[in-house]
């Protein structure tokens, strides 16, 4: 009943087996991917083989050493990355393309001079931003940027950009990735569920 269902929505009573078998049938989907266990609509987990990347010339058994958590994470962060740029260019917003590409740049730049910096014998000419003012200046570069983003995608103008069209939005959903990047999208889908496996846990380090 509709009733049920909206309490099954807000949480106020937990559905049963059954009930989650028969919504699994309905939309051809497996459990573990309704409960958010599985990325992958049929259940199946991810391989690092299954992850295309621009080394799929390559031979499983010449690549079988480099096979790691780099590897894996690296190939699905480029996915990823190929998806969203992608959106960005068919929507061709200036100011989002920009202030995006701002954002993840800054990321690999604080992410890179971290593991530079973590040997005291590397050269630091390489970077013309002291030490001290940095690490201050990347964070508030990050918000300002996210924040940039958030007000462009929702119509408004910022600075000398202007704010996406109405006409343009994002339209997006599992089905609509899935048919458009068959070959990325488990990627994407899998960084979306490592990332918010680490938001639940986050307290794990304090």
């Amino acid at each position: 009943s509709q009733p049920l269902l909206s309490h099954y929505e807000k949480g106020i009573r937990e559905c049963g087996l059954d009930f989650v078998v028969k919504v699994a049938d309905y939309y051809d989907v497996s459990c573990d991917y309704l409960l958010g266990r599985t990325a992958n609509r049929s259940g199946g987990k991810i391989e690092i083989a299954d992850i295309p990347g621009e080394d799929d010339s390559v031979t499983f058994i010449e690549r079988d050493k480099a096979y790691t958590v780099s590897a894996i994470n690296k190939k699905l962060i480029i996915n990823s990355l190929n998806i969203i740029f992608d959106q960005l260019d068919k929507i061709n917003n200036k100011g989002l393309t920009a202030e995006s590409s701002a954002y993840l740049m800054a990321s690999v730049y604080a992410v890179f001079r971290i593991l530079y910096t973590s040997n005291p014998k590397n050269p630091l000419g390489i970077f013309s931003v002291p030490e001290h003012i940095y690490k201050a200046r990347i964070r508030a570069l990050l918000i300002l940027s996210e924040s940039n983003i958030e007000n462009l995608a929702a119509g408004m103008p910022i600075s000398e950009y202007k704010g996406l069209e109405r006409t343009k939005f994002f339209e997006l959903s599992p089905e609509i990735i899935t048919e458009q990047y068959s070959r990325l999208s488990s990627s994407l889908f899998n960084l979306i569920q490592n990332t918010e496996a680490k938001l639940y846990n986050s307290n794990r380090f304090i």
